[in-house]
């Protein structure tokens, strides 16, 4: 890698801290990853999108640590110069797990993680049924990854669903240390002003298509003093639908697919996009 892995971290904290709103684009393999960083250079791991690409199961707490540091190390390698946020979810289990599981991430190049509070069996921050853990338990879970983490940025995450409870967390996790919060499922805006008013850390806004935060565009994200907003989901989204067109079509046209004509994509377009990989490896870029 063209820099030590730690500084990966120290990158990403001085824009999060430069008040621009970075826009992470959620990815589940390398080869999303690829794709994604031709249009953006920040990159998000979505724990959705890798448990439903990997292991074809829901976001309900399936994923090993290992499996999730392996998929971030592959990305790192694709994109050694994007900045690489990784879903940590519950952390995989006690608070030891989830420092182990944070500290090999940053080994691997990630630049920041985000660490959530809900109590398994987990769920997707924007399906009903969540429930969230005592937060003195989170808190610990919280601090001891902290303390293992050298530059890593650190988003503390709360499912909580009740306003005021939201707020007590967010005030908590970031009176411990965290770099970052994330009130997930969120769509007024109002309670995300009243929150920034109340903590000194940057805010993170998650935004997945059909999930219960509304669509917000940048300008209207930066406004309410937003700095990172999450795209859980497009690549994982955009693959179903490609592949459910694309096994319509071959069915519907008795085995012959229409010859790989714009905005169609071709063995070329692949090949090109992997030959790309391989030349980026060698030159470090």
């Amino acid at each position: 890698m063209p820099e030590h892995s730690h500084a990966y971290g120290s990158r990403l904290r001085e824009e999060l801290n430069g008040g621009s709103l970075l826009p992470f684009i959620g990815v589940y393999d390398a080869y999303s990853a690829a794709l994604a960083a031709r249009k953006f250079d920040t990159l998000f791991l979505s724990g959705f999108s890798f448990s439903a690409s990997y292991y074809g199961l829901p976001d309900e707490g399936f994923i090993a640590w290992p499996d999730i540091v392996a998929c971030a190390q592959r990305i790192r390698t694709i994109a050694p110069n994007a900045h690489l946020l990784v879903d940590m979810d519950d952390g995989y289990g006690d608070a030891g797990v989830a420092a182990h599981a944070a500290a090999m991430l940053e080994a691997v190049g990630a630049s920041g993680i985000v660490l959530e509070d809900q109590l398994r069996p987990k769920k997707c921050g924007h399906l009903d049924g969540k429930q969230v853990v005592e937060v003195e338990r989170y808190l610990e879970k919280l601090g001891r990854v902290l303390a293992v983490r050298r530059e890593l940025v650190v988003i503390a995450r709360t499912d909580a669903s009740e306003p005021s409870e939201r707020l007590r967390r967010a005030k908590a996790f970031g009176r411990a240390g965290a770099d970052a919060l994330l009130i997930d499922g969120l769509s007024d805006l109002e309670f995300l002003r009243a929150v920034r008013a109340e903590v000194k850390q940057p805010l993170a806004f998650n935004q997945i298509a059909g999930g219960k935060s509304s669509r917000r565009s940048w300008t209207e994200l930066r406004s309410a003093g937003i700095a990172v907003v999450i795209y859980s989901t497009p690549c994982l989204f955009a693959a179903h639908q490609g592949i459910a067109q694309e096994l319509e079509l071959l069915c519907a046209n008795d085995g012959r697919l229409p010859d790989p004509v714009a905005p169609r994509v071709g063995l070329s377009d692949v090949d090109a996009r992997l030959q790309a990989n391989v030349a980026s490896r060698k030159s470090g870029k």
